[in-house]
């Protein structure tokens, strides 16, 4: 065979191999695709982790409203972790906390536990973090096996058997989780939150509950010393404990929840849009499954079966809600609870509260009552209805 043929054949049979294997690459390139899309079809259909805030104030059914989101079996919840900077910083304001607080919630948000080394001992427990058993998380895997993911724990039992566990563990529960659910107290201005919500690590969206301020002082007055530090960083006094005789504190949190509105709704950052929902608790109480579903639906989760059953038993229970543990949830009739305030506080407590909170109960829809008559009458209704409120109304609009 000649010099040239042969140079021709080594040349076909080079070009063949080559062919054949860019031919292999392809077809293991099409099939690492094929098989990455099936957990992936595409880009946007990509499961994201949800980090929900549930921005509120002292015994505005909070503590309730948080335990409705840490029931769930998606969710990993934490309620009030800002609270061990406060006890830490307690001669601070709150207004210089508020970048703490911040980064503090970041941190955990992203799972990121190594934040508490600066508020709590090296060698520490689940149990150290404050009010742990509250969190479903932390009372069923991997923190703790005597419940599961699936089940609604109990806090009095997940406080005897599963407090003991390392610190360590609460990390590991976090990234478990599609959805990461904190609930806090101490946000008194949604300008702060603004770096949170332009950060590309979150996906934070912020559920704003409010509370008719007249329950919110005759709750705060059922548990006047569990607040007393609390009401010091609020107004400033140095580290000195103080009660709220004079609804000081009160009228910091009316004004707070009228700048955390107005600011959403009315001044609304791009990008805020889609990411801010408000909730009265006295709609939650009345209407449980529909306003529940539509805070799940806000937050990209599903109601269970189960959940369904344990929400209507915590929501229509016989239990009296009166004087109990400061953030003890008991199965009790919520709808009573929610009206209470009328029949314990004197018309002339209302009458302060009312002075003072005045425009954040008109932008809210709360109707103001002008005699003690009014007051002890339950066939009105001061809570007004959402269509007819809007949630818009200036502070000017009164009753005629």
């Amino acid at each position: 065979m000649s010099s040239p043929l042969k140079a021709m054949i080594r040349i076909r049979i080079t070009g063949t191999l080559v062919a054949a294997f860019i031919l292999l690459q392809a077809i293991f390139l099409v099939l690492m695709v094929s098989r990455h899309n099936v957990f992936l079809p595409n880009s946007e259909e990509k499961a994201e982790k949800v980090h929900l805030l549930i921005l509120s104030s002292w015994r505005s059914g909070s503590s309730f409203v948080g335990q409705l989101f840490s029931q769930h079996p998606d969710v990993f919840y934490l309620m009030e972790p800002a609270w061990h900077v406060w006890v830490s910083m307690s001669h601070n304001s709150a207004q210089v906390l508020h970048m703490a607080v911040r980064d503090l919630v970041r941190s955990v948000f992203l799972c990121d536990m190594s934040v508490f080394d600066a508020y709590m001992p090296n060698k520490r427990n689940v149990s150290d973090l404050f009010q742990w058993s509250s969190s479903r998380a932390l009372c069923s895997s991997p923190v703790c096996d005597f419940f599961t993911q699936d089940d609604i724990t109990n806090e009095k039992t997940c406080k005897i058997l599963c407090g003991k566990y390392s610190f360590n563990k609460v990390e590991q529960a976090c990234q478990k989780y599609s959805h990461v659910v904190l609930k806090e107290v101490r946000f008194f201005d949604l300008k702060v939150l603004y770096p949170l919500l332009n950060d590309p690590s979150l996906n934070l969206k912020i559920l704003h509950l409010v509370r008719d301020p007249r329950a919110v002082a005759k709750s705060r007055e059922e548990a006047a010393k569990a607040l007393a530090r609390d009401n010091g960083i609020v107004l400033n006094t140095n580290g000195t404990k103080v009660d709220d005789s004079k609804y000081e504190v009160m009228r910091e949190i009316c004004r707070s929840h009228v700048q955390i509105y107005e600011t959403a709704v009315h001044k609304t950052p791009s990008f805020l849009k889609g990411r801010y929902m408000l909730v009265r608790y006295e709609d939650v109480v009345r209407d449980p499954v529909k306003e529940i579903s539509e805070m799940y639906r806000f937050a990209n989760l599903k109601v269970t079966n189960k959940l369904q059953g344990w929400i209507y038993n915590i929501t229509h229970g016989q239990g009296p809600g009166g004087k109990r543990e400061a953030f003890q949830i008991t199965s009790r009739n919520a709808v009573n609870v929610s009206q209470a305030w009328r029949n314990v506080l004197s018309f002339q407590k209302i009458k302060k509260i009312q002075d003072v909170c005045k425009g954040a109960m008109n932008m809210l829809g709360y109707q103001l009552t002008d005699s003690e008559k009014e007051q002890k009458d339950l066939s009105m209704d001061f809570v007004l209805p959402r269509r007819q409120s809007q949630f818009a109304w200036s502070s000017s609009k009164e009753r005629t």
